[in-house]
């Protein structure tokens, strides 16, 4: 365990990190829901503009403003019906008004990244190396639900979160991966999903995956060095499958038949954060 820091125990203060990380996942809730929909407004301003149309006015939309609010009703939620876990357990998982069911999906965002938080403060403490693996495992969450939901991997986090993990090497906040591992370990994960997706289309004449699955590659090798590359590409593709053909047996796939790519990779990502890349291979059997 990492020595303490501010003169508080390490187990307090991974506890407080825990605490910022239900806050953070609430927040989390707002970008999963929110950024899809912005997205699409802004891609359908751009297309009227293109066609010399009016876009349509209208309510401003972003991950600020408009508030919270019931879906069926419209009530805007409170400040106190939005603390995390516990204004859910409180409201039963119901709108105070109108009794409209609120997903489950809120509180275990919340609860998952305040657990990763936590995870990072407790084997890295309150210091830069646990702050920035922290934002990692945030936007990984994050990524993986709109992704699921959306089959959408915005640039608006990819990109950031690529930066970062080059910026974190340079600053050397990442021990035991250098500058230039991760800048090759982006290059390659870039270019080798990249490789897969063209050979793919050639043979077959369709898509495989999507231009984001190559930014997320590229941000997992930057932040694990290309060593980690192979582990992390392995598991996604297994567990990937896996579930694949649980959903087909069961019916559930969706129309097309396709599952996205994207929550198998920040799986791998977050097993190879939590246990370490080589761990990966232990784990599928290799």
């Amino acid at each position: 365990m990492p020595e303490s820091v501010l003169g508080l125990p390490a187990e307090f203060n991974a506890a407080l990190a825990g605490i910022l990380g239900l806050l953070i996942g609430s927040f989390l809730n707002v970008v999963i829901y929110r950024l899809p929909k912005m997205m699409e407004r802004h891609w359908a301003a751009e297309c009227a503009e293109l066609t010399g149309k009016q876009p349509e006015s209208i309510e401003k939309f972003n991950l600020l403003v408009p508030r919270s609010r019931c879906s069926n009703c419209g009530h805007v939620i409170a400040w106190y019906e939005n603390i995390p876990i516990l204004s859910y357990l409180f409201l039963r998982g119901k709108c105070s008004v109108c009794g409209t069911k609120f997903g489950w999906r809120y509180p275990m965002v919340e609860a998952a990244t305040g657990a990763l938080f936590f995870f990072c403060a407790w084997r890295w403490g309150l210091t830069t190396t646990g702050l920035a693996w922290s934002g990692f495992s945030a936007a990984l969450l994050a990524l993986a639900l709109i992704d699921w939901d959306t089959t959408l991997l915005p640039d608006d986090i990819t990109l950031p979160l690529l930066w970062a993990g080059l910026i974190v090497a340079a600053l050397g906040w990442n021990p035991g991966v250098l500058l230039g591992q991760a800048l090759w370990g982006a290059v390659a994960g870039y270019l080798s999903l990249w490789l897969v997706y063209w050979a793919f289309k050639l043979v077959t004449g369709k898509e495989g995956m999507g231009y984001g699955d190559f930014k997320l590659f590229a941000a997992l090798g930057a932040w694990f060095g290309w060593a980690a590359l192979v582990p992390m590409i392995l598991m996604a593709s297994v567990i990937g499958a896996a579930v694949g053909i649980a959903m087909k047996l069961a019916s559930s796939l969706r129309e097309g038949g396709y599952v996205p790519f994207g929550p198998f990779l920040a799986g791998a990502g977050l097993t190879a954060m939590v246990f370490g890349p080589q761990s990966i291979l232990r784990v599928i059997g290799l």
